[in-house]
């Protein structure tokens, strides 16, 4: 039920302005790809804006857990966030608020969701639930969050400490039970919550614990996501045995490359670009370190930013050879 209730929320969140982008964005990647040459038009269709860098946990395969930003750590302000909607609102779907860190420590998140949902817009996050309190709980459900993925990767403390270091197993299960029995006291129609399970090495064997764990704990639904290695030409111990989990293959004895052929497109560029939290535009979400800053939203129009030289070098880039960016190279985008 609300699965369907959240899909449903997209339906209702069209308005032929919306609509239009929508059709403009896809026509001009479409004629892009026929001719080869960057014909963008229109303004993203999905965002994910980054309230906040920082993070509670010391993930090995993340730059806010490895604390190795080659950017500044700072968190979202109200006024910049007022910017993105005032030029983007009109024409925007969905917004993600997360990229890099844990977005749940911003003090000001429940105001953000209020604010996209004053607007219509969809409006999901994601979290390792350590700060999504009882408080936090009722705040984000009563602003109007329409999707939560929760991540979870183990089924015992010993498990899931191994990626999720510094992470408290039974604090997260604690909060994500007892998120699930303020949704039902409340009555809520949303958020629809996913449990996100990373598949390692180390937690493999535990893929059928942790969809019983998902329904002892109330969520809506668990999925399995393939991880992304910084290091995996060589091998990495984290990545898993099982083949079908891993976004790498071996093609000869020790060396591994990414399953994707990478083919010259990449309607994620086109359609779905990431704001820092200090308002840097970057193209998608898997420039985690803000290398392809094309422009910023406090200076420029988000409009004036794709239409300048940098913006449309970069997506002409992927039509040539989408390899060149190492980005591209470590992407599942097909």
């Amino acid at each position: 039920m609300f699965q369907l209730r959240y899909y449903l929320s997209f339906f209702k969140a069209l308005t032929l302005r919306r609509l239009a982008n929508l059709f403009l964005v896809k026509y001009s990647y479409y004629l892009s790809l026929l001719t080869r040459k960057n014909k963008h038009r229109g303004l993203p269709v999905t965002l994910a804006v980054e309230p906040t860098t920082s993070c509670n946990l010391h993930c090995p395969e993340c730059p806010s857990g490895l604390r190795k930003f080659h950017r500044p750590t700072g968190f979202l302000k109200e006024e910049t966030f007022d910017t993105i909607l005032n030029q983007l609102s009109d024409s925007l779907l969905y917004i993600t608020l997360y990229f890099q860190g844990e977005p749940l420590m911003h003090k000001q998140f429940p105001l953000f969701v209020k604010k996209l949902k004053e607007r219509k817009i969809v409006t999901a996050t994601s979290t390792n639930a350590h700060f999504l309190t009882e408080r936090k709980s009722r705040e984000i459900i009563e602003a109007g969050l329409d999707r939560l993925i929760v991540s979870l990767d183990g089924t015992d403390a010993s498990t899931y400490q191994k990626y999720r270091r510094g992470g408290d197993f039974d604090k997260v299960t604690e909060n994500i039970s007892r998120f699930m029995k303020i949704r039902k006291e409340l009555g809520a129609k949303a958020p629809y919550v996913e449990l996100q399970f990373i598949v390692f090495k180390h937690n493999e064997h535990q893929i059928r614990e942790i969809k019983r764990l998902g329904k002892d704990l109330g969520v809506d639904r668990t999925v399995l996501k393939t991880a992304q290695l910084y290091e995996f030409n060589e091998g990495n111990p984290l990545m898993p045995g099982l083949v079908k989990y891993s976004r790498y293959e071996e093609y000869e004895p020790g060396k591994y490359r990414i399953k994707n052929p990478l083919p010259n497109r990449c309607y994620r560029s086109w359609s779905s670009p990431v704001i820092t939290w200090d308002g840097d535009v970057v193209p998608c979400c898997f420039d985690k370190d803000a290398d392809h800053r094309l422009g910023n939203v406090r200076d420029h129009s988000f409009d004036e930013i794709l239409k300048g030289k940098k913006y449309s070098a970069f997506l002409q880039q992927i039509l040539d050879n989408r390899a060149a960016f190492e980005i591209c190279r470590n992407c599942t985008e097909r």
